[in-house]
């Protein structure tokens, strides 16, 4: 029957302070099963320094080293070991008999809905405390009234599952209430209704903006702004290469890259759009800034990949995910400033965790107000996109109309989404 879920996932401390820890994963195979795995490394902070990956199709073979981002990080290495069992095929009693995993059932919504004063940096430090209680924000709505308060309406999944509990309901507005302070005015927790289908798109988004923000290649605004930010002339030499003559099975795919957080994760997750298959992979440590990684992979039904068009569309796919994972513009509405994130979703519906809290981290870091936000989904020809919107106050530093003003902001955000 495979091995017991306590033996699916192993997590070792390293034998000297600052080594990493080691997390091995012992499970059957599953396409995807890697990118799902990165997902949750990153959705809790940590960062993989190197990695190694086997399976003979049925039966695979991981091998995390991975550090904590920050030292200030608060890690429930339960937990972790907890969502990582809960994605082995093995530890889901529907695997061995062939029925669909309860775990790709929708999450239940749940509505968190505030009203209190505003103060700087409120958005970010109710985001900290969500993230903090493994709460996954999935859609939200801020608004700031002119007498200076804000309703906030956060709809949110339980990643522990326990949110239909009082405890667990206690605990969360409890830790919100100690955020927030004598600002907070109400506070309530229950279950989304209609007016979480209310709010799954973007109504502000015009065709040229849209244009701007989903282009495969830099715009010429992010170009002039390399001057500020010399990462991104580095992340353009990523290359990528295909080389069938080394194994009889396999192709193998050699990959070359300056680093970033979620670097595994972007290449991982297009892969597994793909459907491709791996069978060894390893992920070599970062050797001034950049990184390795040679992946062995069929293609779903067991072939290499021989046909020089899927050769070239998988090589440019891979090649725009490492170079440009996220989209970050500034753009006019109305009288308003806007910042736009884009976050690509996966096939199975998931974008990149972490974005919202990351953004507001930025912007918090630059003492700029959010006067209004939200989170929304946008379909393009050949994919969907998760979109954050941010209406920025004009009472800060930065003249928020000026050309070089919003390259520094856009230019902040984005390192701070790539963990430079």
């Amino acid at each position: 029957m495979g091995a017991p879920c306590d033996d699916v996932v192993v997590i070792e401390k390293g034998k000297n302070p600052g080594e990493p820890f080691v997390i091995t994963i012992n499970c059957p195979d599953k396409t995807g099963l890697s990118c799902d795995i990165c997902r949750v490394i990153l959705e809790f902070g940590l960062f993989i320094s190197k990695a190694d990956v086997s399976t003979d199709g049925r039966w695979c073979y991981i091998v995390l080293w991975v550090v904590p981002r920050s030292s200030s990080l608060i890690l429930r290495w339960s937990n972790i070991k907890n969502r990582l069992q809960s994605i082995s095929p093995s530890c889901s009693p529907s695997f061995y008999f062939n029925q669909p995993s309860t775990h790709s059932m929708s999450p239940v919504v749940y509505l968190l809905k505030f009203f209190c004063l505003d103060q700087n940096g409120l958005l970010h430090d109710v985001t900290h405390v969500l993230s903090e209680l493994e709460l996954s924000i999935q859609r939200v709505k801020v608004t700031t009234t002119p007498d200076g308060r804000v309703l906030d309406l956060f709809f949110i999944t339980d990643n522990m599952e326990l949110l239909h509990t009082k405890t667990r309901q206690d605990e969360t507005l409890e830790q919100l209430h100690s955020v927030l302070g004598e600002s907070c005015i109400s506070c309530e927790l229950q279950l989304a209704g209609p007016e979480y289908e209310c709010h799954q798109g973007i109504s502000s988004l015009s065709p040229v903006v849209a244009e701007e923000l989903f282009r495969t290649e830099l715009s010429d605004k992010e170009i002039r702004s390399q001057a500020l930010s010399p990462d991104m002339t580095i992340l353009k030499k990523a290359s990528v290469t295909i080389d069938n003559s080394l194994s009889p099975a396999h192709t193998l795919l050699q990959i070359h890259s300056a680093d970033h957080k979620g670097l595994l994760y972007d290449i991982l997750r297009t892969l597994k759009d793909y459907n491709i298959q791996i069978a060894y992979g390893r992920f070599s440590p970062n050797t001034k800034g950049h990184r390795d990684l040679d992946l062995f992979i069929q293609q779903k039904d067991g072939k290499k990949i021989v046909d020089p068009e899927k050769q070239s569309a998988l090589c440019s796919r891979l090649k725009v995910e490492m170079l440009h994972p996220l989209r970050v513009i500034i753009a006019n509405r109305g009288p308003d400033t806007e910042l736009l994130v884009a976050n690509p979703v996966e096939l199975s519906g998931k974008g990149r965790p972490l974005v919202f809290y990351d953004v507001t981290l930025a912007l918090k870091s630059l003492g700029i107000c959010i006067f209004s936000a939200e989170i929304g989904r946008h379909l393009t020809s050949d994919r969907e996109w998760e979109v954050y919107s941010f209406l920025l106050d004009e009472n800060c530093k930065f003249q928020l109309s000026n050309m070089v003003a919003r390259s520094q902001i856009v230019d902040r955000v984005r390192r701070t989404l790539m963990g430079w």
